[in-house]
């Protein structure tokens, strides 16, 4: 039996998320603003949770119907059959969002939704009292345009929790924004990696864990283990799946993660290590401005600070040095011609100071900033033709 499934990506990602769907073997997929909406069975919820990089949450649509007044909400809500998901003892606390609808009051729509609820399941359950100590049902309530979806969430903590960053570096990339990033360029694992503004290196780690191909979320817990409707088998299943599919390490070229701050690196290398690639990744201090190379037809992947990012003035420097810090870099990188660089920055100006177009742009949000993505694609590395092509010939 299949059921609705929503997931939730932050703007710009909806595509990459929705080819990471296919690959699993799920769709066909509707996308929208932050959103992609499938049909799928219940043994989809561990491997959606697991694989996914670039999502953010994996949603269970439990109804969807119009609503212009808190009388037909709490109806409505209240029709739907939550006891099929939510025994009397587990926990189900409500969130919201509404966004140009008569239901704009989010405390209001969350209120109404969990008192309907708490008359339905007191009925279905047979019960006075709900004590709300059990399994967590994280329950949404999102109305746009009068439209209400009410919805679980099956992930619990942000997918982008991978279980690996204990410690937090300044101005931390989330880390399924930059594996989207990694995604949305050409980078495979038989092709040089650079980020030379790595931070506490999240861009490289998840090319790594790209290029080992391991799942995201195997290290990880997720609220909808504790639920009673999805057999424990699929979790162990998926897991299983997800270590059968992991390659060993050991490229040919490692991954360079470099940055000017000492303090950072040392955050690269925890990190790296818990996510299991630290073999993987080559971990440098050096001044983005310095950059050499002999390797050809690599990718600089990078998210360098930008004034938000840095401050008015301290240690981090100041936001107005940002312009020659860009076009230092760009210089340095000049001569690095067979290569493929993607930037991360909320600078408009980055194609000027560069005195280049990028190759094409995308928008991207990094938390609450309104940021492009610089995609300057270089020449595609040579086919190397073994011994048996040339013979034939």
């Amino acid at each position: 039996m299949s059921i609705p499934v929503i997931l939730n990506t932050a703007f710009g990602l909806e595509a990459v998320v929705a080819r990471e769907v296919q690959a699993l073997g799920y769709g066909p997929t509707t996308v929208s603003d932050g959103k992609i909406e499938l049909a799928a069975e219940l043994s989809a919820i561990p491997r959606l949770n697991l694989f996914l990089r670039a999502a953010d949450r994996v949603r269970i649509r439990i109804a969807r119907f119009m609503a212009f007044d808190f009388g037909e909400l709490f109806d409505q809500t209240f029709e739907t059959p939550w006891e099929e998901w939510i025994g009397p003892r587990d926990a189900f606390p409500v969130t919201g969002k509404s966004i140009k609808s008569q239901l704009h009051s989010i405390p209001d729509c969350q209120r109404i939704v969990k008192k309907a609820i708490v008359e339905r399941l007191r009925k279905a359950h047979g019960v006075e009292t709900l004590p709300e100590e059990g399994a967590s049902f994280s329950v949404e309530v999102a109305v746009h345009k009068d439209e209400v979806t009410l919805s679980l969430d099956t992930s619990g903590s942000g997918l982008n929790k991978r279980g690996y960053r204990k410690g937090i570096g300044p101005a931390p990339l989330r880390e399924s924004l930059a594996a989207g990033m990694v995604l949305l360029s050409y980078w495979n694992r038989d092709r040089p990696f650079h980020d030379p503004f790595c931070g506490s290196g999240t861009i490289a780690i998840e090319a790594a864990m790209i290029g080992r191909n391991i799942a995201p979320g195997l290290n990880r817990e997720f609220a909808a283990e504790r639920w009673k409707r999805i057999p424990t088998d699929a979790w162990k299943q998926a897991r299983e799946e997800a270590r059968s599919l992991i390659l060993p390490s050991g490229f040919e070229r490692p991954f360079i993660a470099s940055d000017i701050d000492r303090r950072a690196l040392g955050l690269v290398r925890q990190h790296a290590d818990l996510a299991g690639v630290g073999k993987d990744i080559h971990i440098q201090q050096l001044d983005a401005t310095e950059l050499k190379t002999s390797r050809k037809y690599g990718c600089i992947i990078t998210n360098p600070p930008y004034g938000e990012r840095m401050g008015d003035d301290g240690e981090d420097g100041d936001s107005r040095d940002i312009e020659g810090l860009y076009r230092k870099f760009g210089q340095a990188i000049d001569d690095w011609d067979t290569w493929s660089t993607y930037v991360l920055t909320t600078h408009p100006g980055l194609e000027r100071l560069w005195n280049r177009p990028a190759t094409r742009r995308r928008k991207l949000f990094n938390a609450q900033l309104t940021c492009t993505y610089y995609q300057f694609v270089g020449p595609r590395p040579p086919v190397i033709k073994c011994e048996s092509q040339v013979e034939e010939k």
